[in-house]
């Protein structure tokens, strides 16, 4: 029996690196935008902190700087919660990029593989015929020569 050689094999492993390379770039981008929104969940704590102790510093008697220092770390806070939302939206966005990348390289590569088994199948069918061939030959020689 013949072997059977796919002519487009490097293509193949070509989509096969390229669909490797988009999950990794994925992967990344998920990692950071899991770190992004880790950031923002510990600006919202302190905020969170800082509400409680301006409202612990109202019960208490009036420490007038005390509060108006609380009101500006809650300001402060506001400010890098909005910056670090819109870190996050960025990432949300480099992975959605990054899905894309890596939902065309599957297509690609899983296009690739379909041809290489189509290719093996029509290989199989002409290698039967082949041998089907060979054997009805043998048998017209062995029945030729009784």
């Amino acid at each position: 029996m013949a072997r059977f050689i796919y002519r487009m094999q490097s293509i193949l492993d070509i989509k096969t690196k390229m669909e490797e390379q988009a999950r990794m770039e994925f992967a990344a981008a998920r990692m950071h935008l899991d770190e992004e929104e880790e950031k923002l969940q510990i600006l919202n704590d302190r905020k969170a902190a800082y509400e409680n102790k301006g409202r612990e510093l109202r019960k208490d008697s009036l420490k007038v700087r005390e509060i108006l220092e609380n009101r500006e770390a809650i300001t402060r806070m506001e400010e890098f919660i909005a910056f670090q939302m819109q870190q996050v939206r960025l990432a949300e966005e480099r992975l959605e990029d990054a899905r894309y990348k890596l939902q065309v390289a599957r297509q690609e590569s899983k296009t690739q593989e379909k041809l290489k088994e189509k290719a093996f199948d029509a290989f199989m069918r002409e290698e039967n015929a082949r041998e089907a061939k060979e054997v009805d030959e043998l048998t017209s020689y062995t029945h030729g020569r009784k």
